[in-house]
């Protein structure tokens, strides 16, 4: 039975892997092993033999030994002369009857690895000689010889595009052979939906075999069965998917059973973009009900409100920007926080302590600028202002050489990089970014987590000696650090420190924003080589295999551009005075520091709301804050209930924390008043009407207006939101229904607005409502007339003159069986709506303004500053509320009934608590 694994058996699994198969050269694959002994003095007194397993790959033979003292053998095949089995030469045959079984590889070149299970570069043996190997089944080695000898006419090709097409076309013949064992099932019942052929990434290698998903499961089954014969993802424990580019083309999918960690669990290249899509669309499928699909900007709502950590949402950019661990050309990329590595004290308070966000590498230090951009003003079409980029493999590996060595080897064609070019100082490594040429990387996300071993050199590996004759160690680090753990425990400080939360947004504009490309990457010094965009270059357009071979070889190494987010400026974090003294590293994505009694729907019931609405003379006072400059007019709420927004006719729609206590953004779209808001599903747009006759969509997330409706011809004093449609009252005598399309805010394209029906009145309307079901509305008008509408139809159901004077609101009842009015005439009105009868009339001691009910019981706002609690049937006060020190204008009542927010002419919102 397939074994399901774990996050800590993938990572060791993944080492183990990666062990062998970092021995391979980069695009090479292992097709298979056989376990052989590999005889030494053939025939001489001191002959030896040493088990081990033979492996056979597409660009050299291995042999590993399986007593670790012993060195690995590689030969690559290019390097070898002659290949033979014992029938191919019986004259000087150097096996016998009783070591059939035998392959001679005569090569002119092979590298010991490992010896003595030391990681260390490779041993290099020239000159002719012969290597002797014993299969343990004779009967293979027929089939190994000619394998060999296919491989070998592939790696003899003088162009490397002609060696790949050759290859390939090897390997899916090899798997055209084959296909997914069925057996491998963990259960009998499994219903399989599809099976093809992919590949498993891992960083510089990948593993051909077969995938294969049922109702259940996701299964890789290796063409060589190496490590395990086969890999298994439970779909239910599936908790994100993504596709992703791999080699600049359409074909990855990578495989997440965490909701916040970097690594995936599996990374699958597929051959065709159709098996990618298909198998991505059964996976989503299945997990649509289960998990919600997460996009950048409503990532950046959470880490605007403080539920993500810089670090997790860097994190989580990284990921929806095609960054992958498993791919070192696309590793996700962090940025450098910290400039100050002399003093013996990290000061976080003071803002030189910090690298400034708002500029790449390459324009940090101006001098090095200046010369960067006087070579290109020079240079023709494309140009560039930076030679190399701030991520590849080759800069990934040079940070974590110390716990990656093999990496570094097989990047390297078995070499470390010189000692003066490793990784020796912090302090070394930030002023090179800083002067050096061709020096432009940023971080990686190991830099802020809580493993430091990538700074130490605790595998004793010979780095070499620098000049001055210093050995390479651990890396220096800066004075202010006591030690490896103690330097990213500050690192993690700085990056969720108050400087960078205040300032992240201009360094994620550069790397995955709107200064990424064009002319404000240009304005912004940002300009990279074009090959390492997306979109630079089109590999299916180049009909020259070695051509393409090769530019894919160059893109690979150079490094690439995350992909692109967001296209306009991404908004500031929403802080609080308290920040700078505030961790958000070990904030979950799960947590919420919002009230479970006032903002979880989950288990709303009508027990509850009853109960409520039982107590609600109880509601007290809680706080009160006094943010505008005139009255009140309109208060919505976001649905976890930490963002307040206020309209008032002071012309300004106002953002208030309710968790910091703070007013967070005010915005002004015109010179007059404002009469209502509401915030659209998903609070990421809030629409506020205005007296200047036109509808105004604010984009939460990017803090700017989004769009404008010019809707009527006077001003409009009411609106609603429901199902996609927008319903606008206007003292123009109109009520009108508009299909609204969500423009999309990751780009520049606009709400689309379609008149779905206009509803005439003879006055000015001053306020709508809809029932539960939106299939019915009512309006008020100035002159106390109301309306009752069948929206379905866009026809006038009831009309009656209830009020003298202007309807100030009007409600339907939880069952919309009845409609409440209240009016300038100090009444309230009770209509039942199916027949238009007027059936109560209750009259106060003045106007109230604004009002809730639950179809007995009324909570309302007095012109007097009062909040007066109702018995209808009674038609009494039962309460009175000291509140506001004038006219209540406007409330709002959250779904469970228990916290109210009123908004008054004394520019004041004060929050409600019921207390049971």
């Amino acid at each position: 039975m397939p074994e399901e694994i774990s996050e800590e058996m993938w990572l060791t699994d993944l080492i183990n892997l990666l062990f062998s198969l970092l021995l391979l050269n980069l695009e090479e694959y292992y097709f298979e092993q056989h376990t052989a002994n590999h005889i030494i003095n053939k025939g001489c007194r001191d002959e030896r033999k040493i088990r081990g397993s033979l492996k056979i790959c597409s660009k050299s033979i291995i042999f590993e030994p399986d007593e670790n003292i012993q060195p690995i053998i590689k030969i690559p095949l290019r390097d070898c002369i002659s290949i033979k089995a014992p029938e191919d030469n019986e004259a000087n045959n150097p096996f016998t009857r009783e070591t059939s079984g035998g392959i001679s590889v005569v090569c002119n070149q092979a590298f010991l690895i490992k010896e003595r299970n030391i990681i260390a570069p490779y041993k290099t043996v020239r000159g002719t000689t012969e290597h002797l190997f014993q299969l343990d089944v004779a009967g293979k080695v027929g089939d190994v010889v000619q394998t060999l000898h296919q491989l070998y006419r592939a790696s003899c090709l003088d162009k490397m595009g002609d060696q790949a097409a050759m290859i390939t076309a090897i390997l899916q013949s090899r798997l055209a052979r084959t296909s997914f064992d069925k057996n491998r099932f963990q259960s009998i019942s499994e219903t399989l939906n599809m099976e093809c052929k992919a590949e498993m990434v891992t960083p510089l290698v990948t593993n051909p075999g077969h995938v294969c998903v049922t109702d259940a499961n996701l299964y890789f089954q290796p063409l060589n069965g190496y490590p395990k014969p086969v890999v298994q993802i439970t779909l239910q424990n599936v908790r994100r998917i993504y596709k992703r580019r791999h080699g600049l083309m359409p074909l990855g999918l990578e495989v997440f059973c965490t909701e916040n960690d970097l690594c995936s669990d599996i990374y699958l290249k597929f051959y065709s973009c159709q098996d990618r899509d298909e198998l991505y669309f059964l996976i989503a499928t299945y997990l649509e009900n289960h998990i919600t699909e997460h996009t950048a900007e409503s990532y950046m709502l959470q880490w605007q409100r403080g539920h993500l950590s810089n670090y997790e949402y860097l994190l989580h950019l990284n990921n929806l920007a095609d960054r992958s661990c498993n791919d070192l050309s696309q590793y996700p990329v962090f940025p450098w926080i910290i400039a100050d590595y002399s003093s013996s004290v990290l000061d976080l308070t003071k803002p030189e302590t910090f690298r400034d966000l708002s500029k790449p590498i390459g324009a940090l230090n101006k001098e090095r600028l200046d010369r960067l951009l006087t070579r290109y003003q020079e240079m023709p079409e494309p140009k560039f202002m930076y030679g190399s980029h701030y991520s590849s493999p080759g800069y990934v590996l040079f940070y974590l050489v110390r716990v990656a060595p093999e990496y570094m080897l097989c990047l390297q064609n078995g070499k470390f990089d010189h000692a003066d070019r490793t990784f020796n100082s912090l302090a070394e490594t930030w002023k090179n970014c800083l002067d050096g040429a061709t020096d432009f990387k940023e971080l990686i996300p190991e830099f802020y987590e809580n493993d430091s071993s990538f700074l130490v050199n605790s595998l004793k590996l010979d780095l070499g000696k620098r000049q001055g004759g210093k050995t390479v160690e651990d890396v220096e680090l800066p004075p202010w650090a006591s030690g490896p753990d103690d330097f990213l425990q500050k690192s993690r400080e700085a990056l969720e420190s108050q400087y960078v939360s205040e300032h992240l947004h201009e360094w994620i504009d550069i790397v995955f924003g709107y200064k990424q490309k064009g002319t404000e990457a240009v304005a912004a010094h940002n300009v990279f080589h074009p090959l390492t965009y997306e979109g630079g270059v089109d590999l299916n357009s180049i009909m020259d295999p070695n051509e393409k071979v090769a530019l894919l070889t160059q893109i690979l190494e150079f490094g690439q551009t995350p992909k692109q987010l967001f296209t306009v400026p991404h908004p500031q974090r929403i802080l609080s005075k308290s920040s700078s003294r505030t961790s958000f590293h070990s904030v979950s994505i799960t947590e919420s520091p919002v009230s479970v009694h006032e903002e979880s729907f989950e288990d709303l019931t009508e027990e509850s709301i009853t109960l409520a609405w039982n107590n609600i003379a109880k509601l007290k006072l809680d706080e009160q804050y006094k943010i505008h400059k005139e009255a009140i007019t309109g208060i919505a709420v976001t649905s976890n209930g930490s963002s307040v927004f206020t309209t008032s006719q002071d012309s300004t729609l106002k953002m208030f924390s309710k968790e910091s206590k703070t007013l967070q953004r005010s915005v002004s779209f015109s010179n007059m008043a404002l009469s209502s808001c509401l915030i659209l599903p998903g609070d990421t747009t809030v629409i506020s009407s205005s007296w200047d006759n036109h509808i105004y969509f604010y984009s939460i997330a990017f803090g700017r207006r989004q769009d404008i409706l010019m809707g009527h011809d006077d001003a409009v004093s009411k609106i609603c939101w429901r199902d996609g449609r927008l319903y606008s009252a206007s003292w123009d005598s109109t009520v009108k229904v508009w299909h609204c399309v969500p423009g999309e805010t990751l780009s520049n394209k606009k709400h689309h607005f379609e008149l779905l029906a206009e509803l005439e009145h003879d006055v000015s309307v001053n306020t709508i409502d809809l029932n539960a079901a939106n299939t019915v509305l009512a309006s008020g008008t100035k002159e106390g007339t109301i309306s009752i509408w069948d929206v379905t139809t866009a026809t006038m159901l009831h009309q009656l003159s209830c009020h003298s004077g202007t309807v100030f609101e009007a409600a339907f009842s939880p069952d919309s069986r009845h409609l409440l009015s209240a009016g300038e005439d100090c009444c309230f009105k009770v209509i039942d709506v199916q027949t238009g009868m007027l059936i109560s009339s209750v009259t106060a001691d003045e106007p109230q303004r604004c009002f809730k009910w639950d179809g007995n019981t009324i909570l309302s706002g007095s012109q007097s500053g009062e909040l007066l609690i109702w018995d209808l049937l009674g038609g009494k006060v039962t309460e009175r509320i000291r509140g506001h020190t004038g006219g209540v204008m406007s409330m709002w009542m959250n779904e469970q009934c228990n916290s109210v927010i009123t908004g008054g002419e004394d520019k004041q919102i004060i929050f409600w608590k019921l207390q049971y």
